[in-house]
């Protein structure tokens, strides 16, 4: 046999061992890794299924009893030493007298003021008409008003005139009575020119008609 030949032959050799180990470890390594799996399936099912039960401890022995120790004395009580604290003296506290505060000033008097004073009443209201001219006696003039044909017949005599008084203060009718015609045509005629009026008001303040009555004297006087 050549030695190419040997050489073929050896090197399949070695190729059909390495392809047997290799085989070889594979259903080594699927027995162990199945046999594993079932050991380690089994150990949990019996772990899940195994109850432990706890022992109970033992009796605690009861502790031997002491020994005869030999009594020994106390020992003496020695009192601590004595401190001595110097305390400072207390201190000194001035007093000090204030002057006498001067005494409080009066109150003030408290001035009240006076209320004011009420409103002035209104003017009485004027019923009656009120003469502005005085007395109507003194609007005769003597003999200058003392009709011709009364002195010639020397007619003298009280005349009594009953005026109405307007609104506006005049004279707007007269009334005489007495003495002669001839006077009491005379007075009223006078009295209408010159007499002069504050009418009278109602009770709103306006002014109102009324009437007015007054006697007039008519003498001659003596030569």
């Amino acid at each position: 046999m050549s030695y190419a030949q040997r050489k073929d032959i050896s090197g399949n050799r070695t190729v059909a061992i390495i392809f047997v180990v290799v085989i070889q470890f594979i259903i080594g390594y699927a027995i162990i890794t199945g046999l594993a799996y079932n050991v380690l399936k089994k150990t949990a099912s019996d772990l899940k299924t195994f109850n432990v039960e706890e022992q109970p401890p033992p009796p605690e022995q009861p502790p031997p009893p002491p020994k005869d120790m030999p009594k020994v004395p106390p020992p003496p009580m020695v009192p601590p030493p004595l401190v001595q604290v110097n305390t400072p003296p207390p201190p000194t506290i001035a007093v000090v007298q204030s002057p006498n505060p001067p005494p409080p000033a009066p109150p003030m008097p408290v001035i009240s003021q006076a209320p004011p004073a009420p409103p002035a009443p209104p003017p009485p209201r004027q019923t009656q008409a009120r003469s502005l001219s005085g007395d109507l006696q003194g609007l005769i003039n003597g003999e200058s008003d003392y009709p011709p044909s009364a002195l010639d017949n020397n007619e003298q005599g009280t005349v009594t005139v009953n005026l109405t008084i307007g609104p506006n203060g005049r004279v707007t009718g007269c009334s005489p009575s007495g003495a002669t015609s001839t006077l009491q045509t005379a007075t009223c005629r006078i009295v209408t020119a010159r007499a002069r009026f504050s009418p009278a008001q109602d009770a709103s303040g306006n002014p109102i008609s009324s009437t007015y009555t007054r006697s007039i004297r008519w003498v001659i006087s003596e030569q």
